[in-house]
């Protein structure tokens, strides 16, 4: 949603009429976009329920073996294109064939808006997206196809029909996320907070500049996971419980002569090995505070680490999940940052205390900073986006 949400907003701008369609707790999150929102799609907690429940069926589609399911990336590919889409595109379906778009603009991890995009035969294209990075558009247009022919659409045979029409992102070519072979990106420079949307709190505002700030975060996301903990589905695969990762954060940071500020999302921390140095908070600001800030202690999610690039902040990665252990891969070999292999309180500090003091992966932020601030403004990705609804030739980034 943060990611689609500006392209949203410049589309209002510029007087287009748009139409999100998410599930209900998303909805505030476009609050004041002057788009209409519609809360028709299925919770994300419930339909992974009820796909846990359906794994031994859905194994035997034709297409994967229950062996096939011990793969993260077949997982992954479950996950985005599994039978589940098709209740989400009969939900999605009436709502579009009212509204008559001309373009359909997804997540691109979201592969419902492929089917309706198909079905009423206008263009779509994916927003920066950290599950889109790491989904093999080969075999994902493999079970894609299964989802077709459920629906009484064209099965295809172009193995990168999810980008059939292209991709946007906010990175440029050369720091490019996507773990498989993808066409380039229309990129775009990703835009910082607007007028009134959140200020620096007054206790970050007042920190001294006497020591480096580290914020420290493992996601948004995180109280989802949780919910669905709650509700019997295990944590993702390699990740630990969070109640670990914030110990090992929280009593390493106090040993770091810093100022830290970690981002717990709202979720309970024992106090108890609390620093002088360390300030819990429910929510950050977070692209205001990364302009501030010499590390970025960052669980790798994809909005984080453009965020990061984008404010020229080194980042210490400790991946959770899903697309975050490639993300910290790719930023370790672009010389970014570090990623963090050793995850207790001592390995968290000393990956910590190395990137504070490198020199290289500081000058090589500020290169890929000035990089994506080269990158032209989200209007030009408006024009773009019209381009193709207009069926014209969209102008290169």
């Amino acid at each position: 949603m943060r990611a689609v949400l500006p392209v949203v907003r410049a589309l209002v701008q510029a007087g287009h009429e748009v139409l999100v369609v998410l599930p209900t707790h998303l909805t505030t999150v476009f609050d004041g976009s002057g788009a209409r929102v519609e809360p028709a799609m299925p919770n994300l907690v419930d339909a992974m329920v009820a796909e846990a429940a359906k794994l031994p069926a859905t194994a035997g589609d034709g297409t994967l073996s229950p062996e096939d399911f011990t793969a993260p990336r077949v997982k992954m590919m479950d996950f985005v294109a599994g039978p589940h889409l098709c209740g989400t595109y009969q939900a999605v379906l009436p709502l579009a064939q009212d509204f008559r778009p001309d373009l359909v603009l997804r997540d691109g991890g979201e592969l419902c808006g492929v089917l309706v995009a198909e079905k009423l035969g206008i263009p779509h294209i994916s927003a920066p997206s950290g599950t889109g990075n790491i989904i093999d558009p080969e075999s994902a247009n493999e079970l894609l196809n299964q989802r077709r022919k459920e629906v009484g659409l064209r099965e295809r045979a172009d193995v990168w029909s999810l980008y059939a029409h292209g991709r946007l992102d906010c990175v440029p070519h050369a720091y490019s996320f996507a773990e498989y072979p993808v066409p380039p990106a229309f990129t775009y420079r990703q835009p910082t907070p607007g007028p009134g949307q959140h200020v620096l709190p007054a206790e970050l505002a007042a920190l001294s500049g006497d020591k480096p700030i580290v914020p420290a975060s493992v996601g948004s996301s995180l109280p989802v996971l949780l919910e669905m903990q709650a509700r019997g589905l295990d944590l993702p695969d390699d990740m630990l419980e969070p109640a670990e990762t914030f110990h090992a954060i929280v009593k390493a940071l106090s040993s770091v002569d810093c100022h830290v500020v970690v981002s717990t999302g709202g979720v309970h921390i024992d106090t108890a090995e609390l620093g002088p140095n360390i300030r819990l908070m429910d929510f950050v600001p977070q692209p205001l505070l990364l302009q501030h800030t010499q590390l970025f202690l960052t669980h790798c999610g994809y909005n984080s680490i453009r965020e990061a690039i984008r404010a020229g902040t080194p980042m210490a990665a400790l991946p959770q999940f899903g697309d975050q252990h490639h993300n910290a891969n790719r930023l370790a070999e672009m010389g970014l940052g570090e990623w963090i292999t050793d995850v207790s309180p001592s390995g968290v500090a000393t990956v910590v205390e190395q990137v504070l003091h490198d020199k290289k992966i500081r000058q090589n932020v500020r290169t890929a900073q000035r990089a994506m601030l080269d990158l032209p403004d989200i209007e030009t990705a408006v024009t773009h986006l019209e381009c193709l609804a207009a069926r014209t030739t969209a102008p290169r980034s």
